[in-house]
């Protein structure tokens, strides 16, 4: 959902949370309305936290031999470049996850797939470093 979009349901959710709250204010019931507010403040939250992670991506490069990998999650981006010679990157699936190994580091990767999609997306890329590697 793009943050215009996002921004305008929880508009409306606030809206008529609001509106409920204040209508039972008028008729007396005025203790609904400052739980009302912090319902609000309770979804504006989630909002948050949702929009923070909603552009997160991985984004994974083979040239020349090399494996670059660039990871934005919470607004912070990371790069990490692996080998691809005969003792270079090498795939693992470990307890669902896939693990990319380096000689001097490892990164999970493929974090926001399911696990089918995990499982292929280890194979495809497994395929991927044989091949840069006999070439």
């Amino acid at each position: 959902m793009s943050p215009a979009g996002l921004a305008t349901v929880f508009a409306a959710l606030a809206l008529v949370v609001l509106a409920i709250g204040a209508g039972f204010a008028v008729a007396g019931a005025w203790l609904i309305l400052p739980f009302a507010g912090l319902e609000v403040l309770l979804l504006a939250g989630a909002f948050v936290l949702y929009a923070r992670h909603a552009v997160d991506y991985e984004r994974i490069d083979f040239d020349a031999g090399r494996l670059t990998v660039e990871v934005c999650e919470g607004g912070r981006t990371a790069r990490y470049q692996f080998d691809c010679g005969a003792e270079g990157a090498r795939v693992v699936m470990e307890e669902g996850r896939v693990v990319l190994r380096g000689a001097k580091e490892e990164l999970e990767i493929g974090r926001h797939l399911g696990v089918e999609g995990r499982a292929q997306f280890a194979a495809e890329l497994e395929k991927m470093l044989i091949r840069g590697r006999t070439t």
